[in-house]
């Protein structure tokens, strides 16, 4: 028996970790990488409708307790993503993360991940770095309603939403993905976040903001995962901050069914294995049956 599996919504999954979007997620052989080091799906990159450079270096900053990016959604657009998702859904589950200026173009998008064979879309509501999109629609409740809404209209399958921290309605606005039919919610993306280096005296990326990931940002997701969990009925899919098994545990009895890995990755690319030795290893101790006997117990 697999004590691994668990389920978002209709969407099965042998093992709970997926690799997040941003990471290890950019080529057909990278996704095919991950799935066999231990992910129980990957979320690509986030791909809009053409090819996008993104923001010029410096893009990328590291920290004792994390790091901040802002790459500003470089992807080679759509169509000529299509190859890459040829390799990888042979391989396994993955996610089709999507990034759009109107919900027109989120419902273009999602069809076309639906056609490349991808088990479900992630909706990229929620990046802090790129000017009119992510964050910037993610923040209103009828943009984010209409979106999903839109979205649901064009695929038939599961339509996930990735949420911002970098607010204080996400509740609302977790509600407004639930009240347009989506099917699940992501948290978090990363915080909002800027570093200054004093030599120069100038912000240290080019883009001056960015978004901070990593162990810093943990108790933030457990936070917005929890809250979700008592305002929501559709399910919750934690990210931000996991590192091992323990991490991981901390978003599933917060409200989880599943969760996401990015920077974790960077440091170490067998990070998957590990976190499920350290679950099944948990579970049989403290007789844990599956991964839904734990999800929300928090709340208790």
């Amino acid at each position: 028996m697999n004590i691994l599996k668990t389920r978002v919504g209709v969407l099965e999954l042998e093992r709970p970790g997926m690799v997040a979007s941003g990471i290890m997620d950019e080529t057909g052989g990278s996704m095919v990488r991950m799935l066999r080091l231990g992910a129980g799906a990957v979320v690509t990159k986030s791909i809009g409708s053409v090819k996008r450079n993104g923001h010029s270096n410096p893009t990328f900053i590291e920290f004792p307790f994390g790091c901040m990016n802002a790459m500003g959604l470089p992807n080679p657009g759509i169509d000529e993503f299509e190859k890459e998702m040829d390799e990888a859904v042979k391989e396994g589950t993955i996610i089709g993360s999507v990034f759009a200026s109107s919900s027109k173009e989120f419902a273009e998008l999602a069809g076309k991940m639906e056609i490349y064979g991808a088990s479900a879309v992630e909706l990229n509501l929620s990046c802090p770095h790129a000017e009119g999109y992510g964050m910037e629609m993610g923040t209103d409740v009828n943009i984010v309603h209409k979106i999903v809404s839109s979205v649901k209209d064009a695929v038939k399958i599961p339509v996930h939403a990735k949420l911002t921290p970098n607010t204080h309605i996400l509740t609302q606005i977790g509600k407004a993905v639930q009240d347009a039919g989506g099917d699940a919610v992501v948290a978090i993306n990363t915080l909002r976040a800027m570093s200054i280096s004093p030599e120069f005296a100038k912000p240290v990326l080019s883009n001056r903001f960015g978004g901070l990931s990593g162990p810093a940002v943990r108790p933030v997701g457990v936070r917005a995962v929890y809250d979700l969990r008592a305002a929501l009925d559709i399910p919750v899919v934690g990210v931000g901050g996991i590192s091992d098994h323990k991490d991981a545990l901390e978003y599933i009895m917060a409200g989880a069914s599943a969760f996401q890995v990015g920077s974790a990755i960077g440091r170490d690319i067998n990070v998957f294995d590990k976190i499920n030795n350290g679950l099944e290893s948990f579970m049989r101790e403290f007789g844990y049956s599956s991964i839904e006997k734990m999800v929300g117990v928090a709340h208790e």
